[in-house]
């Protein structure tokens, strides 16, 4: 709290363990702690509604949700403050971790678009977007668990929650809660304003039904196959959630792209989103269908932040399979190897899949990682096993700045860093019987583990 009240963003504190038993006496402790430490309007704590102490807090934790009638909380006290700490994971076991809102971005669009509706306003009673849209002011609000796929430590599996993936591509549930924001085109903030996208990708699996996610008043889609356009206007006071998801449904059906391909007609299939505000485009987003790969496009991920020169930083860079005209392959199965020249390394190997690294749902990225001296850095992309009808390679040059602040290292050290990653598997990996009875004494206490959370869960209600 010393290091941290002074921080704007600090609107309220958790002093305590969520999910975990505790006496008394300890919560009221941890919550006197926090007004001595900030004694002053605005300061507030929060902890878990069934945790014992409760009663010492004026925020409490909690599931609310909406039944289509109304908004329930179990045996909500008018006199407490509600926000739900953690909503969006719905997974049938702690062990099994089965869940519509776990999904890696490459599993592609279907198991996408159940993500996005299950954040959003799913079909089941849950507590979702929309249901904490339609929440009294009593409840002030909640936070996504989680906003990007990571690795925790407790489970094997990744977390597949994210609005993103561990690299930061965006999943089609990103686009739904972009949607959500304000049309209006704010300087200070990133990607703000008008905003449609079509989330569906034209191939031979695709359904029949077009999703669309707009923060706009009206949005036509158009299937320029035959020149049908479909209109949907936002009621003028929408309940709940600002944005709905939008479907137009029966609009695309592989067999007529097929027909037109046969004819030589490939040009003319595509999918035309546009955004209207007062009767005006605002927005456009168009789709098309990938033909045959024929080269590798590559770009960098840096959101305009530079990479800093003090070997720690480092970059997305995102390799993508893309025909002719630039549209990407999503249905592809190429391995990138990457090349790396100048002040930058990648981090990983080919063990870690890292390089050469698999095409997921399209792309393939990797992170460069700066070195100590400022300087261009040269990236070369290629598919693994190249040749005359394989897509062509791509070259990226970005330049890392210099550091801020004075770097303090040992030089010794410094010099031990490896000018680049190998490209295949380190000699000498075979594992010990020391280290296998190591890995398998960890299984075990992995097990043990996964247990006693899953009855934590329980006893906390995460089950429901």
């Amino acid at each position: 709290m010393r290091r941290d009240r002074n921080h704007a963003c600090v609107w309220l504190w958790e002093p305590v363990l969520n999910e975990t038993w505790y006496p008394e006496e300890f919560a009221k402790k941890t919550r006197d702690i926090v007004a001595q430490e900030y004694p002053y309007p605005y300061c507030y704590s929060g902890c878990d509604r069934e945790a014992r102490g409760h009663e010492h807090f004026p925020v409490l934790f909690t599931h609310p949700y909406f039944d289509g009638k109304m908004w329930h909380v179990e045996k909500a006290d008018s006199t407490i403050t509600y926000f739900t700490r953690e909503w969006g994971d719905n997974v049938d076991d702690w062990g099994s971790h089965n869940s519509p809102s776990r999904v890696a971005r490459n599993w592609e669009e279907q198991p996408m678009l159940v993500q996005a509706l299950h954040y959003a306003n799913p079909h089941y009673v849950y507590t979702s977007y929309d249901a904490l849209c339609r929440t009294p002011r009593q409840h002030m609000g909640g936070c996504l668990w989680h906003s990007f796929d990571h690795q925790r430590g407790y489970h094997p599996n990744p977390f597949y929650g994210g609005l993103m993936d561990v690299f930061r591509q965006p999943k089609y549930a990103y686009y739904m809660f972009k949607a959500q924001r304000s049309p209006k085109k704010q300087e200070q903030l990133f990607e703000t304003g008008p905003m449609v996208y079509i989330a569906h990708e034209m191939t031979p699996f695709s359904g029949k039904d077009v999703t669309v996610y707009s923060n706009c008043e009206e949005v036509r889609l158009t299937f320029l196959r035959n020149g049908k356009s479909f209109t949907y206007i936002k009621p003028a006071t929408p309940r709940g959630m600002p944005s709905p998801i939008i479907t137009f449904r029966d609009v695309y059906d592989f067999m007529e792209d097929k027909a037109l391909a046969r004819e030589q007609k490939q040009s003319e299939v595509w999918l035309q989103a546009e955004g209207l505000i007062d009767g005006k485009v605002v927005a456009t987003h168009e789709r098309f269908p990938a033909r045959r790969p024929e080269k590798l496009l590559l770009w960098v991920d840096d959101e305009n932040v530079a990479l800093k020169a003090d070997a720690s930083d480092f970059v997305t860079i995102v390799a993508a399979v893309a025909d002719g005209n630039g549209t990407i392959k999503r249905l592809n199965n190429y391995y990138v190897k990457f090349h790396v020249e100048g002040e930058g390394r990648i981090l990983g190997n080919a063990g870690v899949l890292a390089n050469p690294a698999p095409i997921k749902w399209g792309t393939a990225p990797a992170l460069i990682q700066s070195t100590l001296k400022p300087g261009k850095i040269k990236v070369s992309a290629s598919v693994l096993f190249e040749g005359s009808q394989m897509p062509v390679s791509a070259v990226l040059e970005l330049e890392s700045v210099a550091a801020e602040h004075p770097l303090v290292y040992s030089e010794k050290e410094a010099a031990l860093i490896p000018a680049s990653s190998t490209t295949g598997l380190e000699e000498g990996t075979a594992k010990s019987d020391a280290e296998l009875k190591q890995e398998q004494l960890l299984k075990k206490l992995n097990a043990k583990r996964l247990k006693e959370v899953e009855k934590q869960q329980e006893d906390f209600g995460e089950k429901k």
